[in-house]
C-alpha cells in the first residue's frame, strides 16, 4: 500500500513540476523573445511559380517575436496568401529553426478569361493566367465547375483514337454544351442527352473523315436523330498567267 501511495505522490510531483516550470519561466524571462530568436528558416517547395525569396520575405516579418512567441497559424496564413501557394505546413525545431513545407497549386485548365483550375479542382487567380499556353480552356457558371471538369474528362475519353483533338469545353448559363477542337471547329451539343449525342457523332466519324479532307468547321448535334455538318470550302485553284506574244521587234 505504501508503495502505491509513493508512486502516486511521485506522479503528482512530476505533474506539478511540469505545470509550474512554464510559469516560473515566464516570470523569470526564460521565454523572452530576445533570448530565443529564430535564426534559421528551412524551406521545402517546388519553386515552379513561387521563389524562396518571396517566401522568406513574408516569413521574416513574423519572426521578431522569437521562437516561443512565433504563431505558426499566422505564418501559414501569410504564406498562403502568396499567388500560386495552395497549402503551407509550418513547425518549430528547437532551438532556433522554423521549418516550412510549401505546396504550390498545379494548374489543370484555364477557366473563363482570367482564372485557372487547379488539379485539386479549385478556382484561383494569378498574374499572367490569361497568357498561359498549353492548358485546355473550360468555361461555365462557377457553381457548375465540377460538372464541366467531369464532362471534359469524358469528352477526352470519347475523342481518344478519333484523330480529333479537344481544345475547349463551354457550358452556357442555360446548360448548353459547346466544344472547340484544336483545328478551330465548333461542335454544338446542346442540353439534351449531350454525351449520347457526342458518342453518336464519334461512332460515324471515321467514315466521314475517310470521305472528306480534314475536320469540319462546324458540327451541330442538336438533332434528335442525326446531326448537321459544315466543311470548309475548297480553295480555288490558282492559275499561272501565260505570257502573251512578244511585241514586234522583241524576242
Amino acid at each position: 500500500m505504501s508503495g502505491t501511495l509513493l508512486t502516486r505522490l511521485l506522479a503528482w510531483s512530476i505533474a506539478l513540476t511540469l505545470v509550474a516550470l512554464p510559469i516560473v519561466g515566464v516570470l523569470n524571462g526564460w521565454f523572452a523573445s530576445e533570448r530565443w530568436p529564430v535564426r534559421k528558416i528551412e524551406l521545402r517547395a517546388e519553386y515552379a511559380h513561387v521563389s524562396a525569396e518571396q517566401i522568406r520575405a513574408v516569413v521574416e516579418s513574423h519572426l521578431a517575436k522569437g521562437f516561443f512567441a512565433v504563431q505558426l497559424d499566422e505564418v501559414q496564413d501569410a504564406v498562403s496568401r502568396l499567388p500560386w501557394v495552395e497549402r503551407v505546413e509550418a513547425r518549430k525545431q528547437w532551438p532556433d529553426t522554423l521549418s516550412l513545407v510549401v505546396y504550390e497549386r498545379q494548374p489543370f485548365a484555364r477557366w473563363g478569361d482570367s482564372r485557372l483550375v487547379s488539379r485539386s479542382g479549385d478556382l484561383f487567380e494569378v498574374p499572367g493566367a490569361d497568357s498561359m499556353q498549353g492548358l485546355p480552356q473550360l468555361s461555365g457558371p462557377d457553381s457548375r465547375l465540377a460538372d464541366v471538369i467531369a464532362f471534359h474528362a469524358e469528352c477526352l475519353r470519347q475523342f481518344s483514337g478519333s484523330g480529333l483533338t479537344l481544345q475547349a469545353v463551354a457550358l452556357s448559363a442555360r446548360g448548353s454544351w459547346r466544344l472547340t477542337l484544336s483545328s478551330g471547329a465548333l461542335i454544338e451539343i446542346g442540353r439534351v442527352d449531350a454525351m449520347a449525342r457526342l458518342h453518336r457523332f464519334i461512332e460515324v466519324w471515321p467514315s466521314l473523315a475517310a470521305a472528306n479532307a480534314g475536320p469540319p468547321v462546324y458540327v451541330d448535334l442538336r438533332y434528335e436523330n442525326g446531326f448537321a455538318m459544315r466543311w470548309a470550302l475548297p480553295e480555288a485553284p490558282t492559275t499561272t498567267p501565260q505570257p502573251g506574244p512578244a511585241p514586234a521587234g522583241q524576242v
